[in-house]
């Protein structure tokens, strides 16, 4: 991704958008050791109810940060790293413009 593509910002957006709450960074947190967690496991330790952890789940799988499948009566949960790819190569597209503009400024004040 060397260009910054409209799509490629929309879909980071929507990335960064669902990891702008400290409660769903941790559940990102959380979900990062490659586990399905229940969520009641995602709730121990946590000063939140299961609905509110619910609905921090709903908005990491809207933005695809985390999927999710049923077993028996529990929904189980996992991180999807394909989002989060994205995402950081965008921040690494945008880095690399930034590199590249500060590097012509610096030639324009040399010359």
């Amino acid at each position: 991704m060397s260009s910054l593509e409209p799509q490629a910002a929309t879909a980071a957006a929507s990335v960064f958008a669902a990891l702008g709450s400290e409660q769903r960074l941790e559940l990102v947190s959380r979900l990062s050791d490659g586990r399905e967690h229940s969520i009641t496991a995602l709730t121990e330790d946590v000063d939140l109810t299961r609905q509110a952890v619910s609905k921090h789940l709903l908005v990491l799988q809207h933005a695809g940060i985390v999927d999710s499948r049923r077993i028996g009566r529990e929904r189980r949960f996992t991180i999807r790293p394909t989002a989060l790819s994205r995402a950081q190569q965008y921040l690494a597209s945008v880095s690399d413009q930034w590199d590249a503009s500060i590097e012509r400024l610096r030639a324009a004040v040399e010359t």
